[in-house]
């Protein structure tokens, strides 16, 4: 057996054998563990952040949200795309004008969680 493969015997064990039975078997998310790591690192991105702060104050069009950021609008528009394919943010369209917004309540709630987090350290 390579040393890779071998079981891994900890002294002053704390668990059940069943316990670490039953949280390897937990562990199989399938494909929401891989989505949730994607949504992960979509917001490890400064700029993403600051989109998704400044969409969590108002609905706002790419231009304005250029605007804000100081940055160019295919920027912008680069990163909302990469926002919008993890539904971390939604559009609508009135007339020719894209008016983009966070899509839930969740998103919200990740963006909070972790500043507070910064903030509590």
């Amino acid at each position: 057996m390579r040393e890779t493969e071998e079981k891994l015997v900890c002294i002053g064990h704390l668990s059940d054998e069943k316990t670490i039975e039953d949280l390897k078997i937990s562990l199989n998310f399938g494909e929401e563990i891989y989505l949730l790591s994607n949504i992960f690192k979509a917001l490890s991105d400064p700029t993403r952040l600051k989109i998704i702060y400044v969409l969590s104050k108002s609905s706002l069009c790419v231009c304005d949200i250029a605007n804000i950021l100081e940055m160019s609008q295919s920027a912008i528009s680069h990163q909302l795309r990469i926002l919008r394919d993890l539904k971390l943010v939604k559009f609508k369209k009135e007339g020719k004008l894209v008016i983009y917004s966070l899509d839930d309540e969740h998103v919200l709630g990740l963006f909070e969680q972790g500043l507070d987090h910064v903030k509590h350290k």
